[in-house]
This record gives C-alpha cells, structure tokens and sequence, in this order.
C-alpha cells in the first residue's frame, strides 16, 4: 500500500532554478558560483520517533496516522527518500556578532525539498541534525537531543503564540552518540543525537545574499534575489530596480513586525547573525534562545555573548535594523542608489517604534494609543519592572485581574501583583510607592478608556501568554527524553498549544522559575553548542 508521503508532489524550484555546486560530496569546501551542494543526509542505525506536530503534518496533507508509521521515521531521519526529493545544502555567508564571517552556509542542516499542497502552498522540508554538508567546516553535521527537543518545542510554541517562525514537523532520536562539549569548556561528553524536520516557506537568510555581494558576484546576486522575488513575493511584480526596492521595503516591515511579536512575549533569540535573519521575517535557528523570567532588558541566553551582551533582549530591535544594513550593503549594487535603501531602513524605524507602541498597549488593555498620556505610561511601566525581580508573563495576567471599577486599597492592588515578584519580602517601601503610583495612573488611563473590566481582561490575555516555553520547562523535557521517557516533550506541546488559555490541570507550567533552576545549565544561559 502507497504511503501518503509518496503522494507528495515537490516543487525543487530551488535546486531548478539555481546554479548548483559544481564538486560533489561533503568535503569541506569554500563553494563559488552556487546557491547550494547537492548532498545525502547521512545513514542512522536506530531512529526512534519521539514526537511531531500534527498541525505541520496537515500542511502536507499527512494524518496524524500516516505521522507515526515506521517509514516516516526513516523518511524524517534521513535513512531514505521518497520520490521527488532532491537533497541540497544552501550556501550562504554573515556577520556574526557584528564581524564578516565569510562563508558559513548549512552546516548541519540538508534541505529535502519544496512541496506544493493541495491548497497550492508551498513548503520546504529540511532536516537540522542529518550529516555533513561542505559548509560543515570541522563539525559533524549532527545534533544532539537536547537542542533538538528544544528547537522543536519552540518552533510550535512561537507559531502558537502568533510569533512568525519557522515550523517543525517531526523530532526523531538517530541511535547514535554524538560528542558535545556543551559550553566548550573542555569536559565534551557523549549526548544522544537527533534531527529535527524544520519547515518554513524558504530558509533564504539575509547571508544568502551578503555571500554573492562579498564576492562581487553581482550577476549571481541578482539571480538569487530575482527567484526569491518570483517565488516568494510574486505580488511584488517582475525583477527590476523598483521592484528590489518595493521587496527590501517589505523585507524591513517583516522584520519589524517579527521584533515587535519577540518583545511582547519575552523572547530572546540569543544569535542574531545575519545568517540567522530570515527573508520572509520568520524565527529561523532557536539555538541558545531563552525566555524572560523576570524582565531584564539587559539579558541574553548566549554564553558567548556574555561579556558584550550584544543580543540581549533591549538591543534585539536595534540589531535586526543593523542586519537590514548589512542586507542593503549587499543589494546596493542591484540598485545603486541609497537613498530608496535608507528610506526603507527608516521605515523599520518608524514601523517599528509605531507597533511596539501600539502592541504595547494591546498588552495594556487598551484601545489606542494616546501619545500625550500613553507613552509615559508605558515609560514608567518598564521601569517598576526591573525595581525588583518581576516575572514578566505572570505580571501582565495578573493585571489583567485588577479591577479598575471597584475601588482598590493599596495592600489590595499590591496584593493582585504578589505572585509576579520573585522576592516580594525585598520590596522597599520606595518600591512600594512606585508601583502603587503607577497602578494607580494604569486604573486612571482604562477608565479614561471607557472599556469595562471584562472585555479589557479579555483582551490582555489574548495578548499575554499564560503558557511561554520557559527554559526551565524545556530542560525537564530534555532530561527526562534523555532517560528514555518523552511523556513531557509531548505534554509541553499540547499545552503550549494554547498558550493564552487558563488550562488549570497545568497552572504548575505556569508559575514562576523555581529556585534551583536560576543558575542551572540549560535554564539560564547556553552555549551556541548542540
């Protein structure tokens, strides 16, 4: 009997349309002229399925059925190919932690293939974790399962959230050891590995094109952002000057909106390299991310970055507007004039400033955004927030519970408040005041607003999670997959599943970071190793 998976019909307009690596095979190479390298994902000896989404499979038409049979894990562990796939490894270059990095390209990620559904979508599988590519460098290609459970959890979990992101179909164990030092301290270990089947529209980064325009290959660069126009941004019209001009304007209001969404629910994505930027504006490569636990614009997930804090949560908004010129360096020679590049650059500016301004409120409550009354507001927001350890998710559910139609005393509206605090014995009586102050200008600008209770509440928390993957969460996961026991990768899914949803059997998911994990390996900072 036919599997479903062979009724897929791939697309491949990629590896068509787009000159190919002239060298075969996975030796490390610089790879001139091409957009990719045809290569194999490698054998495993005993892949084992621990989870998949059934939302993603649906996106190719797949039941739940044809996801836990024996011939999709061998498909999605890269131990076989249907017909249609054509595997290949994109090239591409970046800047990474501000200095030009040369080439980079997908190290350990294999790209199957481009599939058209039956609503005519198309979708691009790729397996992170299957085998050497020639941009592996001196890597394996492989990676492990903790950083497989945790890039497949998040993946769901910010698409659930509304956070523009890639996709993960599939998380499936390989039978084989892989050896991780996990913070590059000398002590590497043997971790079990794992890939994961990553889906998204196209994985072109902003590096794709920063690696032609480095070479001075214009004629290559101009290829490549005239198929991602056709393909990805048919609206946009046929390839010319003012259509590259419309497409990097549309790129700017992509990323902006993406920023915006990673601030309102308090996350961090740790790497934001250039290769790491999405062309469509999506969450591409959850490697050393992390969640806001207590709201700290100073934080960052990244052990390497712990000195220059360069992607720590405040800053993400001023780095993605430096990685926009880092692609408009790289486009200017199709354009030759700066001025329609700076204006789009400006528009990321003032889009982004405008919706984070607007989202901000939405998070409040409130309807519009009055700049006279609101900005301060929002102003003074932040700061109470950082007076004392405050739980950021918690915080704003809370208050949503305040009521700004009965009258409150100030132990009482204190009191709505006491589950975000981390210590709420160290609240100063100063700090004390502050946010009473504050509460009490909050109260005011809803009833200028005129919106009753119910409906603000409503609001908020269709706008603030209950549930978010926080990192603590993720590490129990990891550590009991690593026993041989997937019940919690499962359960986390489903609940973060509907994360704006009280779902009272798993309040315990919602609470604030336990003590033991504020400085443990895998719940504060990571390294860029998995």
């Amino acid at each position: 009997m036919q599997h479903k998976l062979d009724e897929l019909q791939f697309d491949n307009r990629f590896v068509q349309d787009l000159p190919a690596d002239t060298s075969t095979g996975p030796h490390p190479r610089q790879v001139e002229h091409a957009c990719y390298s045809a290569v194999k994902p490698a054998t495993v000896s005993r892949p084992q399925l621990i989870a998949y989404a059934k939302e993603v499979a649906a996106l190719f038409d797949l039941s739940e059925a044809d996801c836990t049979t024996e011939y999709f894990t061998q498909i999605f562990a890269g131990n076989q190919l249907v017909v249609g796939m054509q595997p290949y490894a994109m090239c591409y270059g970046g800047h990474q932690f501000g200095h030009w990095a040369g080439q980079l390209g997908d190290g350990r990620a294999i790209n199957l293939g481009e599939v058209r559904n039956k609503k005519g979508e198309r979708w691009a599988m790729q397996l992170k974790g299957a085998g050497l590519t020639p941009y592996s460098r001196t890597a394996d290609g492989l990676a492990v399962l903790r950083s497989s459970v945790r890039e497949f959890l998040c993946s769901e979990a910010m698409y659930h959230l509304g956070v523009p992101t890639t996709r993960a179909l599939s998380l499936i164990t390989t039978g084989e050891q892989v050896v991780r030092d996990m913070f590059y301290s000398g002590n590497p270990q043997l971790e079990k590995g794992a890939v994961v089947c990553r889906v998204a529209p196209s994985f072109i980064r902003f590096g794709s094109f920063e690696i032609h325009a480095a070479r001075q290959n214009v004629a290559l660069l101009r290829e490549l952002v005239d198929y991602t126009i056709r393909t990805d941004f048919p609206h946009l019209g046929e390839p010319g000057i003012d259509t590259y001009q419309a497409w990097f304007k549309e790129v700017c209001l992509k990323t902006a909106e993406m920023i915006v969404h990673w601030q309102r629910v308090g996350f961090v994505h740790g790497v934001m390299n250039t290769d790491n930027m999405s062309i469509l504006g999506l969450t591409i490569d959850y490697g050393p991310y992390g969640w806001l636990d207590n709201y700290d614009p100073d934080w960052t997930p990244n052990t390497t970055d712990r000195e220059q804090r360069r992607y720590r949560f405040g800053n993400q908004p001023q780095i993605a507007a430096w990685n926009l010129n880092q692609l408009a360096n790289a486009i200017y020679p199709l354009i030759e004039q700066v001025k329609p590049l700076q204006d789009a650059l400006t528009l990321y500016s003032k889009t982004f400033i405008q919706s984070y301004q607007n989202m901000l409120n939405e998070k409040l409550g409130l309807q519009v955004f009055e700049p006279e009354t609101d900005k301060e507001l929002q102003d003074d927001l932040l700061k109470i927030l950082v007076l004392t350890e405050t739980d950021m998710t918690i915080f704003y559910r809370k208050l949503a519970n305040i009521s700004t139609e009965i009258a409150l005393s100030d132990a009482q509206l204190l009191a709505e408040l006491q589950d975000a605090y981390y210590q709420p014995e160290q609240l100063t009586e100063a700090n004390k005041t502050q946010i009473l102050k504050w509460l009490r200008q909050y109260i005011g600008r809803v009833q200028q607003d005129k919106t009753d209770d119910v409906r603000r509440k409503e609001a908020m928390n269709a706008t603030n999670p209950k549930y978010v993957l926080r990192n603590y969460l993720a590490q129990l996961a990891i550590d009991k997959a690593e026993q041989g026991d997937n019940s919690m990768v499962n359960e986390l899914l489903d609940v973060l599943r509907h994360p704006y949803d009280e779902q009272p059997e798993y309040q315990a998911w919602a609470e604030k970071r336990p003590d033991w994990a504020r400085t443990k390996a895998g719940c504060s900072m990571l390294s860029c190793s998995s």
